[in-house]
C-alpha cells in the first residue's frame, strides 16, 4: 500500500470519527429527536385544531402549541399533575421513549475513547494495535447507538398502533434533526 493512500486512509477515519462524535453529541444533548401534534379535526370544514404540540429529546420534552405552549420541562418529570396533555397515548410515547436513552449515552462514550485511542495510534504509528482497538470501539459505539434507534422506533410505534381510531381525532408524528444527526452518525461510525 502505498504512503499516499495510507495518508488518505489515516485523515479520512480521524475525519469521519470527529464528525461521528460530534453529532452523536449533538444529537444526545438537544431536544429535537420527535415532533407530536394532537388535536381534533372540525366537522364544519374538516379542518384541524392543533390542542398540543411538542417536540421531545432524550432529556426534555417542549411545548410549542396548546395549553402549554412556551413550558420546557426534564423528560422524568413531564407527568407532573399540572401538564395536561391531550390523551394518554402521548403519555406513554413519552415515557416508553426513555428507554432508549441509556443507549446513545453509551455510544457517546464509545465514539469519544475510540476517537481518542484512534488518534493516539495515528500520532504513534508504531502502535498498530490502537487502530485495530480504535475500530472495535468505533463498531461497538455503532451497534450501540442502532440498538438505541431501533428501540426509539419501535416504542413510539408500538403506542402509535395501540391509539384509539376516530375520525374526530387528529394526531402525527415525525422525526426531529436531532434523530437524524445520530443515524448519520451511525453510518459515519461504521
Amino acid at each position: 500500500m502505498s504512503s499516499c493512500s495510507s495518508r488518505a486512509l489515516t485523515l479520512l477515519s480521524s475525519v469521519f470519527g470527529a464528525c461521528g462524535l460530534l453529532l452523536v453529541g449533538i444529537a444526545v444533548s438537544t431536544d429535537y429527536w420527535l415532533y407530536m401534534e394532537e388535536g381534533v379535526v372540525l366537522p364544519q370544514n374538516q379542518s384541524t385544531e392543533v390542542r398540543m404540540a411538542l417536540h421531545a429529546g432524550l432529556w426534555r420534552v417542549c411545548f410549542f402549541a396548546g395549553r402549554e405552549k412556551g413550558r420546557c420541562v426534564a423528560s422524568e418529570y413531564f407527568l407532573e399533575p399540572e401538564i395536561n396533555l391531550v390523551t394518554e397515548n402521548t403519555e406513554n410515547i413519552l415515557k416508553t421513549v426513555r428507554t432508549a436513552t441509556p443507549f446513545p449515552m453509551v455510544s457517546l462514550f464509545l465514539v469519544f475513547t475510540a476517537f481518542v485511542i484512534s488518534n493516539v495510534g495515528h500520532i504513534r504509528p508504531q502502535r498498530t494495535l490502537l487502530a485495530f482497538v480504535s475500530g472495535i470501539f468505533f463498531i461497538l459505539s455503532g451497534l450501540s447507538l442502532v440498538v438505541g434507534l431501533v428501540l426509539y422506533i419501535s416504542s413510539i410505534n408500538d403506542e402509535v398502533m395501540n391509539r384509539p381510531s376516530g375520525s374526530e381525532q387528529y394526531f402525527q408524528y415525525r422525526y426531529g434533526w436531532s434523530f437524524a444527526f445520530a443515524a448519520s452518525s451511525f453510518l459515519l461510525k461504521e
